[in-house]
């Protein structure tokens, strides 16, 4: 039986995970800016999946794996998943790698090691992915443009890390990997060992022996990708506005150039962004809807059974953030104030409502509530 969560720790204390630092000492000092190594982040971690699980789960569907292995001579292969246990090269052949991404979405235990790293906002956090690697193998120098913690959970690894100024990508790889890489330091990681990569620190992991590394990443949306992304939700209006206003060109003259875009039509559009942005929380409510939406490929088991609302967990699988008037959840959000609110964001944070809280909802929030379970988004648990 899964406990209910403890408060977390106060930012200010100090971490075993980080090296006996706090969380607000490495967000000032390394966050973003420089490397750290943690021996011992995690005293005597075992790995959370054997290699059996972690490779049967790499053949699931619905689960984002890849095979990456070293052909020789500079060359590389990649496969996309589902991997099927035969597909997959001899444990004792050299030089390959299976990653398996978000594995927290799929395993409990990993969904709750994820949560040791929520002293950087969930709208920054991303997933856990797992790389099992057979002796000397690796994915290739290369860089991130997200922050990244590896964690050693069986085996050695060998790293070699430095700040790379040519970014130049090797031709015809089916994988990012640098041209040039210049590596400035080298370490060899043991079980528990963990390190932190700031965005374009370029890095090279080479496995010595079998081994597993858990890479805890980060979102890092660009600007272009985001903006795309807003602009989709900001042309889906609120429910509450449904005022629909359509082109109109009474004056519009007859044409001979057909193909040519009518100069009132190009300002109906600009005028269309205005209004979109105009509104009212407009901005607010598309980037929490953004920022709250599940992955693709993401889904969620209905409740088989009506549920009495008691203690709520949300499931694994959920996003849930709020800002100062909305409450989102899974691409969704709502309006919120007051005693609500306050309960809804502490559901959010602590991703735990006991049922003292839950009985200080209204009637319209605690409906709300048992939609998200009956959906699947949340799990009512006896009190």
């Amino acid at each position: 039986m899964t406990l209910p969560p403890s408060a977390p720790p106060s930012t200010r204390a100090p971490l075993p995970l980080l090296g006996g630092i706090s969380a607000a000492q490495f967000m000032r000092s390394y966050w973003q800016k420089k490397p750290l190594l943690i021996r011992q982040a995690i005293p005597g971690f075992k790995p959370l999946l054997s290699r059996a699980e972690l490779l049967a789960l790499a053949g699931q569907d619905g689960v984002e794996s890849r095979l990456i292995e070293q052909l020789g001579d500079g060359q590389w292969q990649l496969t996309h998943g589902p991997l099927a246990r035969r597909r997959l090269p001899s444990l004792k052949t050299p030089g390959w790698t299976t990653l398996v991404q978000g594995v927290d979405l799929h395993v409990q235990a990993a969904h709750e090691l994820l949560q040791q790293f929520r002293f950087v906002p969930d709208a920054r956090l991303d997933d856990l992915m797992i790389s099992f690697a057979t002796d000397q193998g690796g994915v290739g120098p290369h860089f991130d443009n997200y922050d990244v913690f590896l964690l050693q959970a069986q085996g050695q690894r060998r790293w070699r890390i430095g700040r790379q100024k040519n970014l130049s990508l090797q031709a015809d790889v089916p994988l990012k990997i640098l041209t040039h890489f210049e590596p400035e330091e080298e370490f060899l990681l043991e079980p528990g060992d963990m390190l932190y990569l700031p965005p374009k620190w370029a890095h090279d992991g080479i496995a010595e022996g079998e081994c597993m590394t858990y890479s805890i990443g980060f979102r890092a949306p660009g600007q272009d990708d985001l903006a795309r992304e807003l602009f989709l939700h900001l042309s889906d209006p609120p429910d509450e506005l449904d005022k629909v206003v359509v082109y109109k060109d009474p004056k519009q003259t007859a044409t001979n150039t057909p193909a040519a875009i009518p100069p009132s039509l190009l300002d109906f559009a600009r005028k269309a962004l205005e209004v979109a942005l105009a509104e009212p929380l407009a901005l607010e409510r598309a980037l929490g809807e953004v920022l709250s939406d599940p992955k693709p490929g993401v889904w969620f088991e209905p409740a088989e059974d009506f549920a009495l609302i008691e203690n709520v967990r949300l499931n694994q699988r959920t996003r849930m953030l709020y800002d100062e008037q909305h409450i989102f959840i899974n691409g969704e959000s709502y309006l919120a104030a007051g005693r609500d609110a306050e309960l809804m964001r502490q559901l959010a944070d602590t991703r735990y409502l006991p049922l003292a809280a839950v009985q200080q909802l209204s009637d319209d929030a605690l409906e709300l509530l048992s939609s998200w379970v009956d959906a699947g988004w949340a799990d009512s648990e006896r009190a």
